[in-house]
């Protein structure tokens, strides 16, 4: 089977041509119809990930049918349209992953690849109101949106919600799920046709990040109860400045790295909480496809392409010229 993997040539991501696994006790067989791409995957491209090992095909994101199972699975998953639970190992705790937790496609070979391994607790049916290709977007950059925005951000009806850098995978999540949880939306970018279409996807306003005066447009909101970024730097100060009291900063990534101080008066006055935040528990996992499903949800698709393709996407995320999720198509 053809399987995209991660090698020490000077392109590193190569086209394999890897054996079709045969699932044992307890695992499915899942061919795959639709991967979507992760920052995680350009990274590891990159060598910017712990613990690379060569020779492992990439890819979190997946939908597909299963079609084999192994010693112990119900036969009723033969032939279904599913979506794969990316967490492995998350732990017994559901407020923080363990030290064992890890994410599918390294170490273990994941959705890059015309078919894929997993347990059978790693399943979930798929969506019936999404084709493979939306369904394979949702995974990991929707898992990380959902616990950041209902878990650490308890977003619901009528709150304040800004989603900073709103061109990222999980950002548009975030925005979608605050969106349909039905909070007022607003959403920062530095592009401004990405702030036009989440205005016609329900945002209340945007701000361009790149422009002075932003954060005094943003002040005439009336102030955020809920910011969730994923960017970090010394912009987390403006968000200070801009949340209502008992206000939450929810960060999933630090991407500007660290900021040069931090307004710990204002934060403590206020009582405003500043929350890290990762991927997310199964049972959030479920969660978030139950809303999905119950909004008839659909993401954010930037494009799709032939796997064969699958350079040019990663290339275009690395840009970030995308605005929405870039997939391949195996179908």
């Amino acid at each position: 089977m053809k399987s995209l993997c991660i090698t020490s040539q000077p392109e590193p991501l190569q086209f394999t041509n890897k054996e079709v696994p045969v699932p044992k006790a307890g695992e499915v067989l899942v061919r795959i119809k639709a991967a979507a791409l992760n920052h995680r995957d350009q990274w590891i491209r990159e060598g910017k990930y712990p613990n690379i090992q060569m020779g492992t095909t990439l890819g979190s994101d997946g939908a597909g049918i299963v079609s084999a199972v192994g010693e112990g699975v119900e036969e009723e998953w033969l032939n279904r349209e599913v979506i794969i639970n990316p967490n492995r190992s998350w732990g017994e705790n559901p407020l923080v992953q363990s030290t064992e937790y890890n994410i599918l496609g390294m170490p273990k070979d994941g959705t890059l690849a015309e078919y894929v391994l997993v347990e059978a607790h790693r399943l979930v049916p798929m969506p019936e109101h999404l084709s493979f290709a939306e369904a394979s977007a949702i995974p990991l950059g929707g898992l990380t949106a959902f616990r950041a925005a209902f878990h650490h951000g308890q977003c619901s009806s009528g709150k304040n919600v800004l989603i900073s850098g709103v061109g990222g995978g999980v950002a548009q999540f975030a925005f979608l799920f605050a969106v349909h949880a039905g909070a007022r939306v607003w959403v920062s970018s530095g592009s401004e046709e990405k702030i036009e279409q989440c205005l016609t996807l329900g945002a209340e306003g945007g701000f361009n990040y790149k422009s002075d005066s932003w954060t005094k447009e943003a002040r005439q909101t009336g102030g955020f109860d809920l910011v969730i970024d994923s960017a970090g730097g010394n912009q987390v100060n403006d968000f200070v400045k801009l949340m209502k009291p008992a206000g939450r900063i929810v960060f999933y990534g630090a991407t500007n790295g660290l900021p040069e101080k931090v307004d710990l008066y204002r934060i403590f006055w206020n009582q405003i909480t500043l929350q890290g935040s990762t991927m997310g528990n199964d049972k959030e996992f479920a969660e978030m496809v139950t809303f999905i499903n119950q909004h008839k949800l659909k993401p954010i698709i930037d494009s799709v392409r032939p796997l064969d393709e699958v350079l040019s996407a990663f290339d275009e995320m690395k840009a970030g010229k995308q605005f929405g999720k870039l997939v391949l198509s195996l179908e």
